[in-house]
């Protein structure tokens, strides 16, 4: 996959690692929450048509990141390598929009026969007017970007996470509420046992081992005639023992985005198996995954490491099918 080209400053061959696209439907989540927070990230404007971002190095082994506006030669690229497959990915001269320091995502790999990978050294004519070198998140730590991350990486081992859920016992149905969403925080349950946990140290994101999860909570909402279960209506949750404050926040501003459609990629949809859908969708201090016939799983920056399981009850069917209806789907 490390083959040159020609696309770097000083026409210095550019050994290309990998590959991602930034579009609307899919970008890297640890950039921002929607698809212009991504662009903003990277000082690019939010064209609707989206980007590619190849990540190589240079003959000195330095990190670049290079930004082109042809979207299928990267996809197509990108798709012949999760196959397994060979592909050289060549952008012409002409696709290059700019050539940006660093990987804004971490690369497991190097270029053989060049220095180990490294930041640019500044260039002395640019007189401190480079932009800083891209750096992948700090998995030290725990904020907006890990969180996004943990979003992600649970909706590719999608049936490892719902495999640690109990249908029997995990969810409580609560009694429907008029009561608006609160910032109090509840006792907890003494019944209830820890949610899945990520590892924000860890490279791989993995299920607890020993989950067992109760008391759960399902959403419902308020009944209006004979209305159907599945009909989009506004979500009230009851402040229950056991049911995190955050939760009730993330799915009523998700609701919102029903009457008041968010940015670009903020709700994203992707395959699933079957004829369900995968649903991601961000907001502020939370992120989302769920199958559109199953559950929903929350993270919020206030939890660290912690998973929060929603159970579909009545109203949560509804609420995925807004949300996917008004998703951004890859072409």
């Amino acid at each position: 996959m490390a083959a040159p080209i020609d696309t770097v400053a000083d026409d210095d061959a550019l050994y290309v690692l990998t590959a991602v696209l930034l579009t609307p439907a899919q970008f890297p989540s640890v950039l921002g929450d929607d698809y212009p927070a991504a662009c903003t990230a990277l000082a690019l404007e939010p064209y609707a048509e989206g980007y590619g971002l190849v990540l190589g190095q240079d003959g000195s082994g330095a990190r670049w990141t290079v930004v082109v506006d042809d979207v299928s030669l990267v996809a197509v690229a990108i798709a012949a390598w999760d196959c397994g497959m060979d592909h050289d990915l060549s952008p012409d001269d002409r696709s290059v929009v700019c050539a940006l320091p660093g990987w804004p995502l971490p690369v497991a790999v190097a270029a053989p026969g060049v220095a180990a990978p490294h930041d640019p050294l500044p260039d002395p004519e640019a007189e401190g007017t480079e932009p800083e070198p891209l750096t992948p998140p700090d998995t030290e730590s725990w904020g907006p970007a890990q969180r996004r991350m943990g979003a992600d990486e649970i909706a590719h081992q999608w049936t490892a996470w719902r495999e640690q859920i109990d249908d029997e016992a995990a969810f409580a149905d609560p009694p429907r509420a008029d009561s608006p969403v609160d910032e109090t925080t509840p006792e907890p349950d003494p019944g209830t046992e820890p949610v899945p946990e990520l590892d924000p140290h860890s490279e791989t994101l993995e299920p607890h081992p020993e989950l067992e999860v109760e008391g759960e909570v399902d959403i419902e909402t308020e009944a209006e005639g004979d209305q159907a279960d599945d009909a989009v209506r506004s979500p009230v949750i009851d402040s229950l023992p056991g049911v995190h404050p955050g939760v009730r926040r993330a799915l009523a501003q998700a609701h919102d985005y029903i009457d008041a459609p968010p940015p670009p990629g903020r709700v994203r949809s992707s395959f699933a198996t079957g004829e369900a859908r995968m649903l991601r969708a961000d907001g502020p201090g939370w992120s989302l995954v769920a199958r559109t016939d199953d559950i929903a799983f929350i993270l919020l920056d206030e939890e660290p490491g912690e998973v929060l399981p929603v159970g579909r009850g009545s109203a949560l069917p509804g609420l995925l099918k807004a949300l996917d209806a008004l998703a951004v789907r890859p072409a």
